[in-house]
């Protein structure tokens, strides 16, 4: 319960960072709406219009209690309700996490148990080798390589832009998920595999599992039966970080891909100078991202206790 009213106090703050921090963006939005041939009255009569007349903590409240209340405003780029614009990027860009976070803990865990099963062997050293050059690559240099070699002449065989189109789902273009998806999942698994491989490892160590050898266990039951799940339980909190990297990196991936997410609506936002935009978008990612720590928060009380 202390950790939820914290939370509620991270997002409240989260909130005012987010309005305040665009707000000091460079340029006048009523200027760049206008154009530079528009007249001094003109850029005034705008202003008062979008309400950026007003002292900034009176327009922060009107946009909290907005967003709130389901009232996100209208795009200043072109007058559409910013919920009609953001609601199905929020679906693209949880339909491309959802999958690649689906893809990335089995393979993670059993990428990260057989490596450590054979220690110190080549597949294992190999595993720690890739992982740690996957680990410390951006995620738009993943993307590219990718793109490089699946979209290319090289091969030639899957699209290297996923640019679906307005009111498609997602799911209906499979083969402009595939590459996206792809460059999530690699950074995800090789990140989690090396943590479930140390788990795994410490588990192989501990005591119960000296017991349970001297006992004359069968390699089967210490392995399924008290090595896996001890190792699983114990980097359960480090998935919920990785779903929260996940978050961050979909922005990325998404301009490298043209995917049509909250990561491309917040670049083109940026560009525009389309606050309302821009504003709910970070704020969403923000918040999803602070969930997912909360959970992997969750998950290491849960197992410490355990």
């Amino acid at each position: 319960m202390r950790r939820l009213l914290f939370g509620v106090l991270v997002l409240f703050l989260v909130s005012v960072l987010v309005f305040f921090l665009t707000q000091a963006l460079p340029g006048d939005v009523a200027r760049i709406i206008l154009g530079k041939d528009a007249t001094a009255e003109q850029v005034a009569l705008l202003r008062r219009q979008l309400g950026l007349d007003r002292p900034l903590v009176t327009q922060y409240w009107d946009w909290l209690t907005g967003v709130l209340t389901g009232r996100m405003g209208t795009s200043l780029q072109n007058g559409e309700p910013v919920a009609d614009l953001v609601g199905p990027r929020i679906l693209n860009s949880f339909t491309l996490g959802f999958v690649s976070m689906v893809l990335i803990v089995p393979l993670a865990v059993v990428l990260g148990v057989f490596s450590a099963h054979k220690r110190d062997s080549a597949l294992d050293k190999t595993f720690v080798a890739v992982s740690s050059l996957f680990t410390a690559l951006p995620a738009f240099v993943v993307g590219m390589l990718l793109i490089a070699f699946f979209a290319t002449s090289v091969l030639g065989v899957l699209p290297g832009v996923s640019n679906i189109p307005p009111g498609d789902m997602p799911w209906w273009h499979p083969a402009k998920l595939v590459l996206p998806v792809a460059s999530l999942t690699l950074l995800g698994v090789m990140y989690l595999g090396r943590l479930v491989r140390a788990s795994f490892l410490d588990a192989m160590d501990s005591e119960y599992v000296q017991t349970a050898v001297l006992k004359g266990l069968s390699d089967r039951r210490i392995l399924f039966g008290h090595a896996l799940p001890n190792a699983v339980a114990a980097s359960l909190p480090a998935a919920g970080l990785v779903a929260a990297i996940t978050i961050t990196g979909v922005v990325v991936v998404e301009e490298v891909y043209s995917y049509p997410g909250l990561g491309t609506a917040v670049v083109s936002a940026v560009n525009a100078h389309d606050l309302p935009v821009m504003q709910i978008c970070i704020l969403i990612l923000a918040t999803t991202y602070y969930l997912f720590n909360l959970l992997a928060d969750v998950f290491a009380v849960m197992t410490r206790s355990r």
